[in-house]
């Protein structure tokens, strides 16, 4: 199966508005380059009219990093999936760890994120990891399939093809660390047959699968060699231009 390569942006709390049109401008350089491959940047909320202002016309998608479960209302500080797309994105983070770890994100949560991402037209990259203590415990491929089978319980079939799945290792997020990429492209190859299983083989086949966690432009190629790695959702390295710039012109 040939998937399009995905490279992916998480920018996180960082950067402010001059920063990130700076830095939206730069990568929109080196994306119009490479036709070859698919690029998604998520801002922070506050920059994403500024980044989609810089990227539009560029081959480059804009997603927001999170979103509420629900359609409005009154839930002060969060953001709809409808606000999300008149701002001017296409795409939405959902699951990070970093939600799920520190904002306590469960299970049901990220199913009706899930949802509503799709029931209001946003293309999802679903996030599903372990931790440092479960990866000890060697199970982490439990995790990983009960994430996924929550996180895609009453998706319709058809909706699948809006869908990315990203796995980042709670461990090697942020810390340096990563997975082998022997390691990362085994738990990729758990996730397809997972997807396979719930759904059938030739939405496994065609489903794009990133990796995120500390990937940088050392580790890139190796990565994207892997047979089931067809991409990578990138922290702190997409914050520089010249670290992102080795990341997306990978040979």
């Amino acid at each position: 199966m040939n998937r399009i390569p995905v490279i992916a942006a998480n920018w996180k709390m960082n950067l402010n508005r001059d920063d990130a049109k700076k830095l939206a401008a730069s990568i929109a350089q080196i994306a119009d380059s490479r036709v070859d491959r698919e690029f998604i940047v998520f801002p922070g909320f506050l920059t994403i009219s500024d980044v989609h202002e810089i990227i539009t016309g560029t081959t480059i998608s804009l997603g927001g990093q999170n979103l509420h479960y629900e359609e409005s209302g009154a839930f002060t500080g969060e953001i709809s999936a409808l606000q999300l797309k008149d701002s001017g994105c296409s795409h939405v983070l959902v699951g990070h760890s970093e939600r799920r770890h520190y904002f306590k994100e469960n299970y049901e949560t990220v199913n009706r994120k899930v949802h509503r991402a799709l029931q209001d037209g946003l293309k999802v990259m679903l996030c599903v990891g372990e931790s440092l203590e479960e990866r000890e415990q060697t199970i982490t491929e439990m995790v990983v399939v009960d994430q996924l089978e929550s996180a895609l319980a009453r998706i319709a079939l058809k909706n699948l093809k809006n869908m990315y799945i990203a796995y980042e290792p709670i461990w090697a997020i942020g810390t340096g660390k990563n997975a082998t990429p022997e390691d990362a492209n085994h738990v990729h190859q758990i996730i397809r047959k997972t997807i396979s299983r719930l759904f059938n083989e030739k939405v496994a086949d065609e489903m794009r699968i990133l990796y995120g966690g500390s990937v940088k432009g050392e580790n890139i190629t190796e990565l994207m060699q892997q047979e089931h790695i067809d991409g990578v959702l990138v922290g702190g390295a997409s914050l520089k231009p010249e670290s992102f710039a080795s990341i997306m012109d990978y040979k």
